[in-house]
């Protein structure tokens, strides 16, 4: 029966609107059998809250709901300069001068290292996890597979509004610059309506455009985009080039002195700050499924251009503060006023050139990243299905990226975006953390392998290291304890960590893996939640209130369609068994 729905959709228009493609569940075939499924409401939640998928489920059973596969044409190159394009935007640009100028003095240098090690880190993660599971659903089937349906749908809930508030914050960047370059004030391309509330009074017709064009060349194709990205990408490496050798050859050693003018505490003030500059390398590991040779071209891919922008950002930090003093580096547009100072007006154009083309590629790899997340969802039932299709001609999620774009533009048309951005960063922040939470349960919890003895082991060591970062952040933002608390949260990380390092490893890496397991995804986790803890006290709330909201939908909607889905897979695979018992009894 539903291998010939499976062949009725397939032979079906790609273009179609059914109830069957959005609500195919039993639980929502009428109002009486809803009825019926809202009252099984808790017994439901008790069999999904932790209930686990498996690689065979998100790798084979859930990309059948896609009817039409992704193309794999990628390749370690074109992972490369998608990796670029993602994370080389305007954050380099526009935050370093401020950091700079405020919290880090010339030491931003180690600013942008402390942050990159940070992102490197959960890089390393991402890269196990894409490399053994080569999805289209990054962090969310990762967290799927070994933090159970509930976490992940959480995640879910956060990657939603994070693709969201990202690109519509990245399409109103782009006009500011723009609008910069014609006229000195960002708002000059906006319309102001009297009638609307502060902070959502000023349209942006471009940003909505800008987001338009880079959604409808992803959904073009994968390797067009592929391609367009990395020639842009080039042309924005030879800026910064450009911008590093001008930089060093008119910089002079005496202004890093003092070298660390805010003390420690500024440094790691502006690595939360700076950290933003890395984010975006998540987007590359969405696009595994479509990757020639997941287990060498994702490490290459990944792992390797996220060292090399490390790099070329501290190379690009240390060229300014040589530049000029710290004290005199302009906060708004710290390049573009260093070169003027050195005679060069017309290098101006050039880093806001550089910049716009960094948003542009960032919204197009994002529109690629953020569709192929929305995909896996669908695939799951946690939103309608009717989202995982993918076109037989493109190989793209159409629909995926449709949705994506009708959000983000309404936003980005609207919103100026100051209310959202510190909920796109916790978001962001906890994503990261919980894939690193998830790569150790992988490396030391196999269902059905592990004794319970040692599982009791494993949550008390993973319990001490996450309550040591949270003690050792709260100490840190409250200014209280001293060195003495830093010292306590230190050691009892450490031997949470080293708990965990004795216990017995009952799942190896069959491909690539991260190295110094647990040391590593210990420390990501723990640089991950000292991040969160910068971020102040309404984007708490913010988090919480929107994590409130995605728990309604969940109970209403998601609940009841994954576990349809889940039961269905089941009963499935208990045929499936069956027949091939029985053919194994007639031979």
């Amino acid at each position: 029966m539903d291998a010939q729905k499976q062949e009725n959709r397939s032979s079906s228009s790609y273009w179609r609107w059914s109830k069957q493609d959005f609500f195919p569940e039993e639980s929502f075939a009428n109002f009486a059998s809803y009825r019926k499924a809202l009252s099984q409401t808790f017994p439901r939640l008790r069999d999904r809250i932790l209930d686990r998928s498996t690689q065979s489920r998100e790798l084979v059973e859930l990309r059948k709901e896609s009817v039409n596969d992704m193309k794999r044409c990628l390749s370690w190159w074109d992972l490369i300069w998608l990796c670029f394009g993602s994370v080389v935007g305007s954050g380099i640009f526009v935050i370093t001068g401020q950091e700079a100028h405020d919290h880090a003095g010339p030491a931003i240098v180690l600013s942008y290292a402390l942050s990159g090690l940070s992102a490197l880190l959960s890089a390393f993660c991402y890269t196990e996890f894409a490399v053994e599971i080569p999805v289209a659903g990054g962090s969310f089937s990762y967290l799927r597979i070994e933090l159970g349906d509930f976490v992940a749908f959480l995640a879910a809930g956060n990657i939603l509004l994070e693709a969201i508030v990202g690109a519509a914050g990245l399409g109103r960047s782009w006009t500011s610059y723009f609008a910069s370059m014609i006229k000195d004030d960002p708002d000059f391309l906006r319309f102001h309506v009297k009638g609307l509330a502060e902070g959502f009074n000023l349209l942006d017709p471009m940003a909505v455009a800008v987001l338009v064009v880079a959604n409808s060349i992803a959904m073009a194709g994968t390797k067009q985009a592929s391609c367009l990205n990395w020639i842009g990408s080039v042309i924005s490496a030879g800026v910064i080039v450009l911008i590093l050798t001008i930089g060093f050859s008119h910089g002079h050693v005496s202004n890093l002195n003092p070298f660390v003018p805010y003390r420690a505490s500024g440094v790691f003030t502006a690595a939360a700050v700076v950290y933003w500059s890395y984010t975006g390398f998540d987007m590359v590991a969405t696009m595994a499924e479509e990757t020639k040779k997941p287990s060498r071209d994702i490490p290459i891919g990944l792992a390797g251009s996220m060292t090399v922008i490390t790099v070329i950002y501290c190379l690009m930090a240390l060229a300014l503060t040589m530049m000029q003093k710290y004290t005199e580096i302009d906060c708004n547009a710290a390049y573009s006023v260093a070169f003027s100072r050195i005679g060069m007006k017309w290098a101006k154009y050039v880093v806001s050139i550089c910049a716009l083309k960094g948003m542009a590629a960032s919204l197009l790899v994002g529109a690629l990243g953020q569709a192929r997340y929305m995909t896996q969802i669908a695939r799951s039932h946690m939103i309608p299905p009717w989202f995982a299709l993918v076109h037989p001609k493109t190989g793209t999620p159409i629909y995926a990226t449709l949705l994506i774009t009708l959000l983000s533009s309404v936003v980005a048309f609207f919103s100026s975006l100051d209310v959202l951005s510190s909920v796109f960063s916790f978001s962001t922040l906890s994503i990261f953390m919980l894939v690193g939470i998830a790569l150790l349960v992988r490396r030391y919890y196999v269902k059905g392998e592990t004794p319970k003895s040692d599982l009791g082991k494993f949550l008390v060591c993973l319990f001490v290291i996450v309550a040591s970062c949270v003690g050792g952040t709260a100490v840190w933002h409250s200014n209280t304890g001293g060195w003495i608390g830093y010292v306590v949260a230190v050691i009892f990380w450490f031997l949470g960590t080293l708990g965990m390092q004795l216990l017995p490893q009952r799942r190896a890496p069959q491909l690539w893996g991260v190295p110094l397991v647990p040391y590593l995804p210990s420390l990501s986790i723990g640089m991950n939640i000292f991040l969160i803890g910068s971020l102040g006290s309404e984007a708490f709330w913010r988090f919480l209130i929107c994590t409130a909201v995605m728990i309604l939908y969940y109970l209403l909607v998601g609940l009841h369609a994954t576990y349809d889905v889940a039961h269905r897979i089941g009963q499935e695979s208990k045929v499936e068994d069956g027949k091939e018992n029985v053919d194994h009894g007639l031979s």
